[in-house]
């Protein structure tokens, strides 16, 4: 296992599941309501997901899934690392980071985990795992309200069940109070606009904080090519000189690979005049 986890890099093909992908994922298999990746920032819902990727090795009476404070989230992700322990897992946890609720820092952890649980399960739920149970008879919870807005995790169906009222019950409702419901879904449909553009820009600030850590990753690479090249060892060889032309290209729009090409087949040419006149 230890293996498995260390095997999964930053250029893994983990770390490019999107956003709705990976929420998707926990919703799905733990039967919650999750909109945001922050809303998994307490490391109850990583406990889960090992909890059901290896059945019996969390202490499940031990996660707070109401946990709002750092303290409290901090005590799950204590739970995590012992997991981790147990199933020599080698992985560090950022926790620091995770609990300040950071966007890209929760999404690269849950990219990594799902990569993970799927190494594990190839995939494929167990059928007999009930998430719900496990979170009332395992879980701690404090307060219903506390839970509900933190996860939203056991009142999936409450907004389906609010609005399947009979016949009868929608015919009592007339005059004034009409207009206070009407009012009432005015401000819900902009307070989903609102949360609909807010998931966007987030998505967006992700996929350039990605695009910027992709970008670094591989102009630290370029970097440690140049500064091999410059080995004054190597800086006079053909190769050398052959990998420099592409490094210092200016013209962005025409590659430099065959005038590179062209350097390397003229040393060869050379090299095979002098051998001639050598014999």
């Amino acid at each position: 296992m230890a293996m498995i986890a260390g095997n999964i890099g930053m250029m893994d093909a983990a770390y490019f599941v999107g956003r709705n992908e990976i929420l998707t994922w926990i919703n799905a298999t733990l039967q919650l309501s999750l909109s945001r990746i922050e809303e998994a920032a307490s490391g109850a819902v990583q406990c889960q997901m090992m909890d059901m990727t290896h059945p019996g090795v969390v202490p499940m009476h031990k996660v707070n899934f109401d946990a709002k404070t750092e303290y409290d989230m901090i005590q799950n992700y204590k739970v995590l690392q012992e997991v981790f322990n147990k199933l020599k897992i080698e992985k560090h946890l950022e926790v620091n980071r995770l609990v300040k609720g950071r966007p890209l820092d929760n999404l690269e952890f849950l990219q990594w985990l799902k990569r993970y649980c799927d190494s594990i399960n190839g995939g494929i739920m167990n059928e007999n795992y009930n998430p719900v149970e496990r979170r009332c008879r395992g879980g701690r919870e404090r307060s219903s309200k506390g839970s509900h807005k933190a996860t939203k995790s056991l009142h999936v169906n409450n907004v389906t069940n609010f609005g399947a009222s009979d016949g009868a019950g929608s015919n009592k409702i007339s005059g004034p109070k009409q207009g206070k419901i009407g009012g009432a879904m005015s401000d819900g449909a902009h307070s989903a606009n609102i949360q609909a553009l807010t998931d966007k820009i987030t998505g967006l600030t992700l996929s350039v904080e990605h695009l910027e850590k992709e970008r670094d990753f591989y102009f630290a690479k370029l970097r440690d090519i140049e500064i091999l090249c410059q080995n004054p060892e190597l800086e006079n060889l053909p190769a050398a000189a052959a990998i420099k032309k592409i490094l210092y290209a200016a013209d962005a729009k025409e590659s430099a690979l065959s005038e590179a090409q062209e350097l390397l087949g003229s040393v060869k040419d050379t090299d095979a005049t002098e051998v001639e006149t050598d014999t």
